[in-house]
């Protein structure tokens, strides 16, 4: 997301993780818990989620057969999802692969409630919407069954950036986003809010929410658009962005999800600086091999990045002339052969 105090022109000075954190990973991961679970066989292609410029519809981006830096628009460039309910816009498109019974089967697309062009920055953290989009599909080429579901209390003050990731001990979806509160005896928001953090709730269906919580608190800086990258077991490394020193950094999980986080490179470790928006997702050929796109919301959007050691928090900007500009703040999934001979033809 960004803030109407961020449309500053930039440099293009980039900040690169030059450190090694100490890991008893071995660079040969197993992939398989990276892909999903449909089939035996190996990905061949990857989907990508977006909206455009200011444009708050879902587009999908299908590669360019295994490359997972070649996309081209479906549907000639027009919109898949157009959203009807609430401001009828939607941001931060986020595609989440089912878990349990489901993988393989279903996916969700959920997004941030939110139409710019409606409204202003400062309003839209007082006073914003307080649910999430969420849409259906059994093959990712029909979506369906569109709502809005709240997932915070009346004290918020937006809820932005929302993602999902399935939790095998829980055996239910992981839902995340960003928050900032107001004190209830200011009901309408009028005062000075806390700091933004990353909240959660489970899920079993993406209708029925459990009671928001904390997760990722660094106050008093504002944090948002926090995004996972299971590393297989149970680890993780997770990607935040810093929205006072507008820079995304990377942090590293030996024990879970809810295990001990270490902020990779120490406390002034970053990826980049005038960046939001991380998506992060595994090469299909390449062990090891991870890509992280960066929105560079005051140029052409979406630069993409890679690293061929997570666990070691380095990451480089990739060789990718011909990566498509102008792609805004979502996701990219690993899909298989069905739904890649389903989405060509589109």
């Amino acid at each position: 997301m960004l803030f109407s105090t961020l449309n500053r022109s930039l440099s293009g000075i980039f900040l690169f993780c030059a450190f090694a954190v100490s890991s008893p990973f071995e660079k040969n991961l197993d992939l398989d818990r990276h892909t999903t679970r449909q089939t035996d066989a190996a990905p061949v292609g990857y989907l990508g989620a977006f909206f455009l410029g200011n444009v708050p519809n879902v587009f999908l981006y299908l590669s360019n057969g295994n490359d997972p830096l070649s996309f081209r628009p479906l549907r000639d460039g027009q919109p898949s999802i157009v959203p009807t309910l609430g401001t009828q816009g939607v941001r931060d498109p986020t595609i989440v692969n089912s878990g349990g019974a489901d993988e393989g089967q279903k996916w969700y697309i959920i997004g941030t409630d939110l139409n710019i062009a409606k409204t202003t920055w400062d309003a839209a953290q007082r006073t914003g919407s307080l649910s999430i989009f969420v849409w259906e599909s059994e093959d990712l080429v029909n979506w369906g069954k569109e709502r809005l579901v709240k997932v915070e209390d009346d004290t918020a003050g937006m809820v932005w950036a929302p993602e999902a990731i399935w939790d095998s001990e829980q055996g239910q979806y992981l839902v995340y986003w960003s928050s900032r509160f107001y004190q209830t005896s200011d009901p309408g928001h009028t005062g000075t809010p806390s700091s933004s953090r990353i909240r959660y709730a489970y899920t079993s269906d993406f209708s029925t929410f459990s009671e928001p919580q904390d997760y990722v608190d660094h106050s008093p800086n504002n944090i948002i658009d926090l995004t996972f990258l299971p590393n297989g077991g149970n680890t993780y490394a997770r990607l935040i962005k810093d929205e006072d020193a507008k820079t995304v950094f990377s942090e590293f999980s030996e024990n879970g999800l809810f295990g001990t986080w270490e902020r990779q490179g120490g406390s002034s470790g970053i990826i980049a600086e005038g960046v939001e928006g991380p998506a992060a997702y595994w090469d299909n050929e390449v062990g090891g091999k991870a890509h992280l796109l960066l929105d560079f919301y005051g140029g052409n959007g979406y630069v993409p990045f890679e690293s061929s050691y997570v666990p070691g928090g380095q990451w480089t900007r990739s060789d990718a002339p011909g990566f498509p500009t102008g792609l805004r703040h979502g996701s990219v999934i690993q899909i298989h052969q069905e739904q890649y001979d389903a989405l060509n033809s589109l």
